[in-house]
């Protein structure tokens, strides 16, 4: 089984910059396709960014496209989420997903094996 620990969330102002981490222990997740998710106060869980196992793919959702990128190193178990120009409409926990398996693009919570516990994103504006 794989543990995911999600980290760099934080407060920062509309326009700003974070990266989001996501550490996989367990077993090696290189042959997984990953995920991340957000969930806002009152919302449900959305899909944000997914890329493939090999980390050719990705896939956005369209509010952030141009403006998010996902990332992976396979050498050392981590994924992930730059996040750009933060708008007041980003703030929610994010999570990373993984595993599981499902059609291109995977942006379908369901599917996923394995989740992480979430980190607090928030923008002032």
């Amino acid at each position: 089984q794989v543990q995911l620990v999600e980290s760099g969330g934080g407060l920062v102002q509309a326009g700003d910059s974070l990266r989001l981490s996501c550490a996989a222990s367990g077993r090696t997740f290189s042959n997984d396709a990953m995920g991340w998710f957000r969930q806002a106060p009152g919302k449900e869980r959305e899909f944000v960014a997914c890329i493939s196992w090999g980390g050719r793919d990705t896939y956005y959702e369209d509010s952030v496209k141009g403006r998010f990128t996902i990332s992976r190193d396979n050498a050392k178990n981590t994924v992930y989420l730059q996040m750009n120009r933060l708008k007041p409409e980003d703030p929610a926990v994010y999570y990373c997903a993984g595993g599981g398996t499902g059609r291109w693009p995977r942006i379908r919570s369901p599917e996923y094996n394995y989740w992480g516990q979430g980190t607090q994103v928030i923008v002032s504006s």
